[in-house]
């Protein structure tokens, strides 16, 4: 894993100049992707009315729709913090996109007070996702929204 200051300037050199948040998030997921060990799943659901569509990622095809509200991603939304989640089968109402999935955290992700998507990263570990790796992802999502939404 590249330190963050070095991650944040490869970061921007990527996603500086482009508008399009389809084409941002599909390099930001491959980037990401590559910083961190074993994970299995790592990508975007945008909000698209009441519920998250699926945008680009890296891994195993995933659940297309989920509904704000259900599963680790929509609870993210709902409640509008960062869910780390150490045993993916403990939680309640938790989707299966990939079954080898152990834990999970779950970014939302902010356009000034507008929740319009979020980050989500999948490992097949039990209890993956330490709380610097955490801060991490979350440092990044922060920068892709601000490169992103201005």
């Amino acid at each position: 894993m590249l330190p963050l200051d070095e991650a944040r300037l490869q970061l921007t050199g990527l996603l500086s100049g482009e508008p399009d948040v389809i084409a941002n998030a599909a390099n930001f997921s491959a980037f990401l992707y590559e910083q961190l060990d074993d994970i299995n799943w790592l990508g975007f659901y945008f909000l698209r009315g009441d519920e998250l569509v699926l945008g680009p990622f890296q891994g195993r095809p995933a659940c297309l729709r989920i509904p704000v509200g259900k599963g680790v991603c929509g609870t993210a939304v709902a409640q509008g913090v960062t869910q780390v989640v150490a045993d993916v089968h403990a939680f309640p109402g938790h989707i299966a996109c990939d079954v080898r999935s152990r834990s999970e955290v779950v970014v939302p992700l902010w356009q000034g007070d507008t929740c319009t998507g979020v980050l989500d990263i999948d490992s097949p570990t039990h209890n993956r996702f330490s709380a610097a790796d955490v801060a991490y992802v979350e440092a990044l999502a922060a920068l892709f929204c601000e490169l992103q939404y201005g």
